[in-house]
């Protein structure tokens, strides 16, 4: 039997689920795929990929530099449209807002999530980098786990899992054996399943697709997300990258999760803060 060809940026699945189709200028429709859910709602991490996409063809420049989302209604699969502004447009940075929006059952508009975001040009920054950050220490790929090795994380479905190339270090994985840590850490490998290398626009999923830091504080369920900042540092080199994301607070019901993004290079390509809320029973 011949082996599927790897994917490659700009024909993949993620390409392809996050591509979004000009209606007239600054609005852009989509299908959100239900691909990417966890439980019924379609992930955070996705959905900022497809503002992302929806605001590289509406600014000047190509690369996200810094993006913020207030997620305000749960996103389902199905139609949706992008409503895209440009703020401001300069020389090395732009700046837009965009919000996603689908409709109700008397076919009003909903607004899932409404975001501010800088672009630039990654290719043009300088190669100077002066940094007291260290890679996390994550074991070899074959000797970590991933969701094919045991129970699903959440009650429900985990299509998004059928789509990653996930391998969770064993440290962070006692939720899943019965035994959380309570230490709020989540480390992994992690790509797309189909070999698609990554890029600007996947690194805006990688940083809200690893299992919650929540579970390792022994809270299961869905821990959806209120705010989401990530920033983007580089361009990525071919070859997984390694997620590391720590929570230090959770009270009053909700948590912070810090995420650091790793490539074969060694090079910190991605930082992410979300703000999450938490089901207590």
């Amino acid at each position: 039997m011949a082996q599927a060809s790897q994917a490659t940026i700009g024909n993949s699945e993620f390409d392809r689920d996050t591509a979004v189709t000009r209606r007239s200028e600054g609005v852009y429709d989509i299908d959100l795929s239900a691909g990417w859910t966890i439980i019924s709602a379609v992930n955070g991490g996705y959905l900022l990929a497809v503002l992302g996409r929806a605001l590289a063809d509406a600014l000047p420049h190509p690369d996200p530099f810094t993006i913020s989302a207030h997620y305000l209604t749960a996103s389902q699969p199905g139609p949706a449209v992008v409503r895209t502004d440009v703020v401001r447009s300069g020389r090395t940075l732009s700046t837009g807002q965009g919000s996603l929006l689908q409709y109700d059952e008397q076919g009003r508009e909903v607004e899932r999530i409404r975001v501010l975001a800088s672009y630039g040009d990654l290719g043009a920054l300088p190669d100077d980098v002066r940094t007291s950050a260290q890679p996390p220490v994550i074991p070899p790929m074959e000797q970590c786990f991933g969701p094919e090795d045991g129970p699903a994380p959440v009650d429900g479905s985990s299509a998004i899992t059928e789509r990653l190339m996930l391998k969770l270090d064993p440290a962070t994985l006692g939720w899943a054996l019965g035994a959380p840590s309570g230490k709020g850490e989540m480390r992994a490998w992690f790509g797309l399943k189909d070999g698609r290398d990554a890029d600007p626009l996947s690194l805006l999923l990688a940083v809200d697709a690893l299992p919650s830091t929540a579970f390792e504080l022994g809270i299961s369920g869905w821990v959806p997300t209120v705010e989401l900042t990530a920033h983007i540092r580089c361009r990525p080199a071919p070859g997984p990258l390694r997620v590391s994301i720590t929570t230090r607070n959770l009270a009053g019901g909700f948590l912070e999760e810090d995420a650091e993004v790793w490539d074969s290079a060694d090079r910190l390509v991605a930082q992410s803060r979300q703000l999450a809320r938490v089901r207590l029973r």
